[in-house]
């Protein structure tokens, strides 16, 4: 009836023993979101490369076309055709390529999602305008992340192994008893009571298994405990922290580039029509359209950046629902 606490530190230690099961649980499904997040988005990612080096292609074209026809006419020299063919011929490579890495993407992305298929997202690249405080991420990671936890049950269990060493050193309580139902016709049977109960007590004076040892250890085993609870906690906010400010360094980069972009786009118009006029060279049409790529292109990989660093940060901090939030109520950045 009593085991000095023993019984009930078992009892704990199968407690903390599923509550660690649960964390690592927690863990296991964070992991796999931010997997998803990156393959998923990496090939959204692919598919908008290869959607901008379909358009530069397109472009090259009409210029190589356009190119041909000045030639015939006089109003280009030779060089200047040859010079928009090399620069389509380039563009077609560019494309290909861009096609077999969103091939690879999207093999990567069925691996992850253990499809026989290959799968084509149905999502595209979004971008916010700006985050929530930094503060607001790092208290929720400090309450939700559950490593913390898996740390808080490996304490829970070893507080119970302390207990089941300190019961050691307490008496064991049992009661006992017994009924004859049926007695043979003997002297002994004559002998015996038909029923007795009792109490039994047992107090251990001497041990030879080190009980003292697996106490001290137990003991030393909960400080380390705390101190990893305390280094798990710091490297948690430079995490946080960290991952945060590479979200806010993509935001700037996308959004800082939006001018970039405009100047990009007028480029690409003014540089093609002066060219039809004979204003301008070949290889002037041809850098403002690969000035223009290589921008929508910065900017694309901005926004997967911060889509990433996002799901990460939301990911620690406890809340993915909100990643979903994100995506739904915020700028879209297509195709």
């Amino acid at each position: 009836i009593y085991t000095g606490g023993r019984i009930t530190a078992a009892q704990d230690i199968a407690a903390g023993k599923i509550d660690e099961a649960q964390y690592n649980l927690q863990l296991e499904v964070i992991s796999q979101f931010e997997n998803l997040v990156h393959y998923y988005f990496g090939a959204v990612l692919a598919r908008q490369v290869y959607a901008t080096r379909i358009r530069v292609e397109d472009g090259l074209k009409e210029h190589r076309n356009h190119a041909v026809l000045l030639e015939k006419q006089g109003q280009i020299a030779r060089v200047e055709r040859l010079q928009a063919e090399a620069s389509f011929d380039k563009a077609v490579v560019e494309r290909k390529k861009a096609g077999r890495d969103l091939e690879i993407a999207r093999a990567a992305l069925s691996r992850v999602l253990d499809s026989p298929d290959h799968v084509d997202p149905a999502d595209m690249l979004f971008i916010t305008d700006h985050l929530p405080p930094l503060d607001q991420f790092i208290s929720a990671t400090m309450r939700n992340y559950p490593a913390l936890g898996v740390l808080q049950s490996k304490n829970k269990q070893v507080a119970g192994l302390v207990d089941v060493e300190k019961g050691k050193y307490l008496p064991t309580v049992a009661l006992f008893g017994n009924v004859n139902l049926y007695k043979e016709d003997d002297l002994l049977n004559d002998l015996l009571p038909d029923w007795f109960i009792g109490i039994g007590v047992n107090v251990q004076l001497l041990d030879r298994s080190g009980r003292s040892d697996q106490l001290s250890a137990a003991r030393s085993t909960i400080k380390r405990l705390r101190f990893l609870d305390l280094q798990a906690r710091s490297d948690l906010s430079v995490l946080v922290e960290k991952t945060y400010l590479q979200a806010e360094q993509a935001l700037e980069e996308y959004h800082g580039l939006l001018s970039s972009l405009k100047l990009a786009q007028e480029t690409v118009n003014l540089r093609a029509k002066a060219f039809s006029q004979g204003l301008s060279t070949s290889l002037d049409v041809v850098d403002a359209e690969m000035f223009l790529a290589g921008v929508e292109t910065q900017r694309a990989v901005a926004a997967y950046n911060y889509i990433v660093s996002l799901g990460q940060v939301l990911a620690v901090s406890g809340d993915l629902d909100a990643f979903f939030t994100y995506q739904k109520n915020n700028g879209i950045e297509g195709p």
